[in-house]
């Protein structure tokens, strides 16, 4: 079992920045590839980012490319999504989710967060 906990949503105006943060303990959090995805109302769970087991290798959804960043520290057990540039868009709860293999699906994924707010004001 992962237990994933994520931090830093809130509102903030169109242009600005957010950084949210999902802190996993349970098992060995480097064995997992870690995703962030997002929910608006009415619409279905979206992709945002992943992110290997290493960090060598990261993808990003269309919409967010060139303005969302994903890292991680295995060390401390952390995934950081760095958001810039926000758009109204951008509003929905968004969730971090942790992988045995990795992928852009949310049924790829075996443990989930349980979300936090993102509002981008226009």
């Amino acid at each position: 079992q992962v237990q994933l906990v994520e931090s830093g949503g809130g509102l903030v105006q169109a242009g600005g920045s957010l950084r949210l943060s999902c802190a996993a303990s349970g098992r060995t959090f480097s064995a997992y590839a870690m995703g962030w995805f997002r929910q608006a109302p009415g619409k279905e769970r979206e992709f945002v980012a992943a992110i290997v087991w290493s960090g060598a290798s990261t993808y990003n959804g269309d919409s967010v490319k060139g303005r969302f960043t994903i890292s991680r520290d295995n060390a401390k057990s952390t995934v950081i999504l760095q958001m810039n540039s926000l758009k109204p868009d951008d509003t929905a709860v968004y969730y971090c989710a942790a992988s045995v293999s990795s992928g852009f699906l949310p049924r790829e994924y075996n443990y989930w967060g349980q979300g936090t707010q993102v509002t981008v004001s226009s």
